[in-house]
């Protein structure tokens, strides 16, 4: 059954450990109660992928094929975070979170979606079984490239970590959490991704399944070029402040938190919109790279994007000592790129550029 999103294979994607449905086979059981409770969230059909037959699935010795590709073409991504999910050799998270969370990037809809609420929400619903050891929640937000946000099912009492069950007394777990109401949670959130999705096929159209599975070709090939200048801005900005104590005497002790805000489009044709939003993705994964930044996630940042608020009052929202924002404008072959690097205790920019030459001459 394909997905009520055009384009999308699935509605729901599971992603699991296999050993984590071993005995009391929680995951499967979850997968059913929340099955249950999406029938009666949504007036259509929920498509949900779940693997639950080791023999006749993707196993963590299998090789990452087509097949994978088109099952993880879905709407909504839900990792089960155990203590063994997060994982180099888990195949479940190097070839469904990583590559999910990568394929994200390319689409049209991309990773963080706009909620009726006005909201950001993540497409991938994290939900957390276990509390984790420090080491596996930063390998997380590495990956997230921001704070882990989570529907919990874990029930704690002294020296007890694990999933909650459904006939666990909450009085008796410290979380206090019920198990049923958890499972409305998550069907309430997905219901809150998949409709902000359709409200934007109906708003721009109906989509194909081709246009879905990337960007339209056009941005697609100029996202080379978009790398690069991307990475020159940022190359300029931390040779030019951070790494050269002339220009920063204070620089090394200060923490470098960092937010890159919405670039403006400053086109006149309003479809070029997508050049200042790639440029802003683009830095942020740059600056992912970099283990010295703390960097603030794409989704926490979009919610700026045409604000009037000054930039102490989003670093202090934020939590960031600075800030890189600017604009981008294309006419024709034509590129001219404002950024600025602000330091939101001072609000005072302290380094600044303009970039201007022709797209065409990029790449030669």
């Amino acid at each position: 059954m394909a997905s009520i999103v055009p384009g999308y294979e699935y509605d729901i994607f599971i992603s699991y450990r296999q050993k984590d449905n071993k005995g009391d086979r929680w995951v499967s059981e979850f997968v059913e109660t929340l099955k249950t409770e999406l029938e009666s969230t949504f007036k259509e059909e929920i498509s949900v992928y779940f693997d639950i037959n080791p023999h006749d699935g993707l196993l963590e010795t299998h090789d990452v094929g087509a097949s994978l590709k088109e099952k993880l073409k879905c709407a909504v991504f839900i990792p089960i975070i155990s203590q063994t999910y997060c994982d180099p050799k888990c195949f479940a998270w190097q070839h469904e979170f990583i590559a999910f969370n990568k394929m994200t990037h390319d689409d049209l809809f991309g990773r963080d979606i706009k909620l009726s609420n006005g909201n950001v929400a993540s497409r991938i619903l994290s939900i957390k079984i276990n509390d984790l050891d420090l080491e596996d929640k930063t390998l997380l937000e590495n990956e997230l490239g921001g704070v882990l946000r989570s529907i919990e099912f874990i029930y704690k009492s002294s020296g007890v970590n694990r999933p909650l069950r459904p006939t666990d007394n909450p009085e008796k777990n410290l979380n206090k959490t019920y198990y049923r109401d958890q499972i409305n949670k998550v069907a309430n959130a997905i219901k809150e991704i998949i409709t902000a999705i359709k409200k934007h096929n109906q708003e721009d159209g109906k989509i194909s399944k081709e246009e879905i599975k990337l960007k339209p070709d056009k941005q697609k090939n100029l996202k080379p070029k978009i790398i690069i200048i991307s990475t020159i801005i940022l190359t300029l900005i931390i040779m030019g402040y951070f790494l050269i104590p002339k220009l920063s005497k204070s620089s090394a002790s200060t923490e470098k938190s960092i937010a890159v805000l919405p670039f403006e489009n400053m086109s006149d044709d309003k479809e070029h919109s997508w050049f200042g939003d790639a440029m802003t993705d683009e830095i942020i994964m740059q600056l992912y790279k970099i283990k010295e930044f703390i960097v603030r996630s794409r989704t926490s940042v979009m919610q700026y994007k045409g604000t009037a608020k000054t930039s102490p009052l989003i670093g202090r929202e934020l939590n960031v000592n600075y800030l890189i924002g600017g604009s981008a404008q294309k006419f024709q072959d034509q590129i001219k790129i404002r950024v600025q690097l602000i330091n939101v205790v001072t609000d005072t920019p302290i380094w600044g550029e303009t970039f201007e030459g022709n797209w065409k001459d990029i790449l030669s």
